[in-house]
């Protein structure tokens, strides 16, 4: 509280209240992602629905607010209710609620997110063309929730191993070939290279989010521990690794990109001090961009333009000067405001953002967004000189070195290594296995150290006789990007098969000596066991099933939606139980996998106005879908299918008038499983997954 008050972070008059939100609860706040057309499906059921059934609810002797839409988030795709986490979990009253919060957060179309971390994917105003890199999960679910990104993509990095493991599971939801999650740290992150006609050329990026480590006491309303634990000595270890992050991001933006710089720490020395460094040494390539207009209706604070620096026992230093030298090694002179008042005029640290948890009923959060004007001073090229002592004209840009060219040939970047900062001699042919389509783990012994070890990315050859049956069984369009298919063996049958976007497998070739990558790609085909009885042993996966639909021109059953009720909610559907439509068409279809499709009627606003795109089974005298059972779940609700699960049984009761009955299963058996793929949610049936490796369904 001394530490803050001094500062004067909080305007005057309002102390009281900001010390008295720190102490609440932080609300439940959730954001709808997922495409356009389903998202509006998703907030039509809310609104109508879910949240009407929480009006007049008492729980625990406290009225339930009506969940709101946060003003400041585009379309009412955002809301926040005074519902903690614990109550929604806990209270019988709130159970269908909560399921229905779990079952859309698996399925990736809702995103349980604190409020404050969805600023910085609205500030990025990444588009669909853009290169971006970034880290945290909600990030990632931000950039790419209004639909695949046709041309641009996002990495996403982070350098603890276990946490990339959150990152997959995270992207997994949003079945995008867009989205690459790799490991290294931040500040050294490597310099990548990707091919354009023919010659190398530096990977720059369009948008880059510094979500950078901190000491989280903007998070005190959710992490208790924050309260014992602070320390002024937290902000003044990390003050250096985060402006080496900064500052790696900043190298690494493209001219006229823009980067946002984010703590959820309201600590000066994390935030202001951080961007006045890095815009004092950028010496005007890197400015402040004003957002202010950017999110109407969110409440933030001007950035600081002057702070002291506390020591952990409590002694103040205004000015570098002061600072005696045994304490040299802790306090550093880029944690101090510039001295000169011109300089400090020019930065326009007002500009930053800072938002306290009393104005908006949130976290604490600090956001910046600096845009690039120009090469970083250490990375602008001095003309070359000959012999004869004449300045020379630079060479045709064509650059035999992976590293890239002219912004790296420099001397180091202060705190950083000399190998990230300049170029390697090894030529276009060092990429390792490039050759044969292999991306194999980086050989460096220090990238082994820790984590698990990944299986190469395998690009399938052109040549593989394993494409031509799967392209004649479903009839693929010449324009399906064959290339861009991999998979994650050298050896052995290929079991799945995964698709990269053209950009990221660009990346993926040229880097992988470089480049830990732990996950890319979504899973289109997977092998039936025994498939070689069909005419195809692949069978298609509901994860990237969007994604590969537009290419496939056969093996298609347009159902209408008393049909999808049927497929989702029974085991193995007989062909009598199924309109005479869906019937005509598939009668004739040899077995195997189909790809079942539903269009709105624009005739019947009160049906389902969203597309629907499912992966199915066609057997002798039957027809079944393959689809996880959060999504299958997902589409039911959308339907007005109420879904209640019991909280020690995985039994699914449907409650809807007309609803579909359920016939036992023909076969309790499935082509080789999807990973999570459940079979049809029933009134008496479990929804246990069918035994893996059994015989495709009659």
């Amino acid at each position: 509280e001394r530490f803050y008050q001094e500062l004067k972070i909080v305007p005057e008059g309002e102390w009281d209240q900001f010390m008295e939100a720190l102490r609440e609860p932080l609300p439940a706040t959730l954001r709808i992602t997922g495409y356009k057309s389903h998202a509006k499906e998703i907030l039509h059921c809310l609104k109508n629905k879910y949240f009407k059934e929480l009006e007049d609810l008492e729980v625990d002797g406290q009225k339930v607010e009506v969940p709101q839409p946060l003003s400041w988030y585009p379309e009412e795709l955002a809301w926040h209710t005074n519902l903690s986490r614990k109550i929604l979990r806990k209270s019988p009253q709130l159970e269908k609620f909560h399921q229905f919060l779990v079952s859309e957060t698996e399925s990736g179309n809702i995103s349980r997110q604190e409020a404050v971390s969805m600023v910085p994917p609205l500030l990025l105003n990444a588009q669909p063309h853009h290169k971006v890199p970034c880290a945290p999960p909600g990030i990632v679910r931000g950039l790419l929730s209004e639909a695949l990104p046709p041309f641009g993509f996002v990495i996403a990095n982070d350098v603890d191993n276990k946490r990339c493991y959150l990152l997959v599971h995270q992207a997994k939801r949003l079945s995008s070939p867009c989205i690459m999650v790799v490991n290294h740290d931040a500040a050294s992150i490597p310099r990548l290279s990707i091919e354009v006609n023919g010659r190398k050329e530096v990977l720059f990026y369009d948008r880059i989010l510094c979500d950078v480590p901190c000491s989280g006491d903007g998070t005190m309303r959710k992490n208790i521990d924050v309260w014992r634990k602070w320390t002024p000595l937290h902000s003044l270890q990390l003050h250096g690794l985060q402006l080496r992050i900064a500052t790696r991001g900043a190298e690494q933006l493209v001219e006229g990109g823009r980067m946002v710089y984010s703590t959820c720490s309201l600590n000066p020395i994390e935030d202001e001090a951080v961007i006045a460094s890095l815009l004092e040494k950028s010496e005007g390539a890197l400015e402040l961009a004003d957002v202010s207009c950017e999110l109407p209706g969110l409440k933030w604070m001007p950035g600081l333009r002057h702070w002291k620096v506390m020591t952990k026992d409590g002694h103040w230093f205004a000015e570098w000067d002061e600072v005696p030298h045994s304490r040299h090694t802790q306090i550093r002179p880029t944690m101090f405001p510039p001295k000169d008042p011109e300089k400090l005029q020019a930065m326009h640290l007002e500009r930053c953002l800072r938002i306290l948890p009393h104005h908006q009923n949130t976290g604490g959060f600090f956001v910046a967004v600096l845009v690039k004007k120009s090469s970083m001073p250490w990375n602008k090229r001095a003309p070359k000189v000959n012999l004869q002592g004449v300045a020379t004209e630079p060479r045709a840009p064509v650059h035999p070195s992976p590293a890239g060219p002219s912004e790296l040939d420099s001397k180091p970047v202060p705190g950083m290594g000399a190998a990230e900062t300049t170029e390697t001699s090894e030529g276009l042919e060092s990429n390792g296995n490039k050759k044969d389509g292999v991306c194999g783990p980086p050989p460096s012994k220090k990238m082994k150290l820790f984590g698990f070890k990944e299986d190469p990315f395998v690009f399938i050859p052109e040549d593989d006789p394993l494409f031509p049956p799967i392209q004649k069984f479903y009839a693929l369009d010449p324009s399906f990007p064959r290339t861009n298919l991999l998979t994650r063996t050298t050896e052995g049958k290929k079991r799945q098969l995964y698709m990269v976007s053209k950009e990221l497998r660009n990346v993926l070739l040229n880097n992988s000596e470089r480049m830990k990558v732990i996950n890319t790609g979504i899973k289109v085909w997977c092998r039936n066991n025994g498939g070689e009885e069909f005419d195809c042993a692949f069978r298609l996966a509901q994860e990237g099933i969007y994604t590969l639909y537009p290419f496939i021109n056969s093996r298609i059953i347009t159902v209408p939606l008393e049909d999808v009720k049927i497929l989702l909610t029974q085991e193995n559907p007989f062909f009598r139980k199924l309109s005479n439509e869906t019937y005509g068409q598939a009668k004739d279809m040899a077995k195997g996998s189909v790809v079942l499709k539903y269009e709105p009627d624009p005739a019947k606003p009160d049906t389902l106005q969203c597309p629907i795109v499912l992966c199915g089974w066609r057997g002798k005298a039957s027809i079944r879908t393959f689809v996880p059972k959060n999504e299958r779940l997902h589409y039911l609700r959308m339907m007005g299918l109420e879904v209640l699960a019991e909280k020690k049984k995985e039994d699914t009761d449907l409650t809807n008038e007309g609803a579909a009955g359920s016939a036992p299963p023909e076969d309790e058996g499935s082509a080789e499983q999807e990973q999570a793929a459940e079979p049809a949610a029933s009134p008496d049936a479990s929804t246990g997954s069918s035994p893996a490796g059994a015989a495709p369904p009659r």
